[in-house]
């Protein structure tokens, strides 16, 4: 299981898992996309993105916040996510994404922000788990 939603008063809250810590930031990105749309997306763009923070809840946070920076400033929806490179020490994520332009597809939710709410990322049980409550 890549991911899963967890019930939320108002927003929408998920966990997503990974062997490693790259493979739990792929997929954190993954829920976050099948959130605002629920069809498979055409790979005819991409863009690199780059990410830093100065711990791995804040580097979450920056990681998905470009990819609602980039639905929002340049129409594009992601469906893919390749070559992501992550540096745990200095807390930094470069990522290529394909996608296609938004204007081709109905998006079903608008998710407004990333939250701290209840964010987590840590190693449980060998694996790497994290949580984020995202603002709709």
């Amino acid at each position: 299981m890549k991911f899963k939603f967890l019930a939320h008063t108002a927003d929408i809250k998920f966990q997503a898992f990974g062997k490693t810590i790259g493979e739990v930031f792929k997929n954190s990105a993954l829920a976050l996309f099948n959130i605002i749309y629920d069809k498979k997306i055409s790979e005819k763009m991409k863009f690199k993105i780059k990410a830093k923070g100065r711990d791995l809840e804040n580097l979450m946070y920056n990681f998905l916040e470009e990819f609602l920076v980039l639905i929002d400033s340049k129409n594009f929806l992601p469906a893919k996510i390749k070559n992501l490179k992550l540096n745990k020490k200095n807390f930094k994520i470069n990522a290529e994404v394909i996608g296609d332009d938004a204007k081709n597809y109905n998006v079903s939710e608008h998710v407004k922000a990333i939250t701290y709410n209840e964010m987590f990322i840590k190693k449980i049980g060998g694996k790497w788990v994290s949580q984020v409550v995202l603002d709709v």
